[in-house]
């Protein structure tokens, strides 16, 4: 891919999706990153996580920041189409006077994912600050996957911890390794996902029976970096409701701190897509179009 305004390119690399092997989930659903369950929704297969991009990167913006990023940095991405495990993808970035503009692409061209990067916390112009406000809410009595979650609902207390087993066998697959993951403990950005979507079960605890996916993520280190070994503790709010033909969507905050110190680490935007045509809610609509 050329373009006369990328100011830095990364190789093709090839994310693995790791989760071929799930099923289904507690609500019943199928997942996402399984090749029967994916197909039947319209996807080319099972789908790598969005997180797992992020990860790809990395080495872009610390060549542009440095290791300040990894303390006091935002990462902030959409995803515009899904890839399956395998599939070569390659990252690139664009410099800014206030943030980084990142891009992600396949082999064909195709984008994968738009995202902004920068060392301002909170970044009013970041990637989802804009994708967010560009989303009306859902209209009354519109959701039936979401029907009993409601804007300002709130979760506490809900602690979180990511062991440096975990750590250890994400970087044997991930796509760029960096020496601070294995020196000193740190976080990739998908790990820091991972991490955070810890609250999932206790944030959409309501949702119905659908298959979701995440749209887009967002990381915010206001304390950092997340490290593994470290406990930590939660707190939510739902932010904002919407839909699409094919979507319900929910996004949500986790703000996460130190369990000792109790001061907030950082912040891990998310927003999910439930697939209205994985619902028994919308079988009949679905089925119509």
């Amino acid at each position: 891919m050329t373009d006369a305004a990328i100011e830095l390119e990364g190789e093709f690399r090839a994310p693995r999706n790791l989760f071929q092997h799930v099923e289904g989930t507690t609500k019943g659903a199928g997942s996402i990153h399984n090749d029967a369950v994916a197909s039947k929704l319209g996807f080319k297969g099972g789908t790598v996580p969005g997180s797992v991009h992020m990860n790809q990167f990395v080495p872009l913006i610390l060549n542009i920041y440095g290791d300040a990023w990894l303390e006091r940095g935002t990462l902030s991405a959409f995803f515009t189409q899904a890839t399956v495990d395998n599939e070569r993808v390659r990252a690139t970035a664009e410099r800014g006077d206030e943030r980084v503009r990142l891009r992600m692409y396949n082999e064909p061209g195709d984008q994968v994912c738009e995202a902004t990067a920068s060392l301002v916390v909170p970044d009013a112009g970041a990637e989802l600050v804009r994708r967010m406000a560009s989303q009306d809410p859902a209209a009354e009595g519109r959701l039936r996957i979401l029907a009993d979650l409601k804007v300002g609902d709130e979760q506490r207390d809900i602690p979180l911890r990511l062991d440096r087993e975990m750590l250890l066998r994400t970087l044997e697959t991930i796509t760029e390794d960096i020496p601070a993951y294995r020196d000193k403990n740190v976080l990739p950005p998908g790990l820091v996902i991972h991490l955070a979507h810890g609250v999932r079960s206790v944030v959409l605890g309501q949702q119905k029976q659908a298959v979701g996916l995440f749209g887009a993520l967002e990381i915010r280190c206001l304390k950092g970096p997340f490290r593994a070994d470290v406990d930590y503790v939660a707190r939510t709010e739902i932010l904002k409701l919407s839909e699409s033909p094919r979507t319900e969507n929910v996004w949500y905050d986790v703000t996460i701190a130190d369990a000792k110190s109790k001061e907030d680490v950082g912040v891990v935007r998310f927003l999910i897509r439930l697939m209205k045509g994985s619902s028994p809610l919308w079988a009949e609509e679905m089925k119509a179009k």
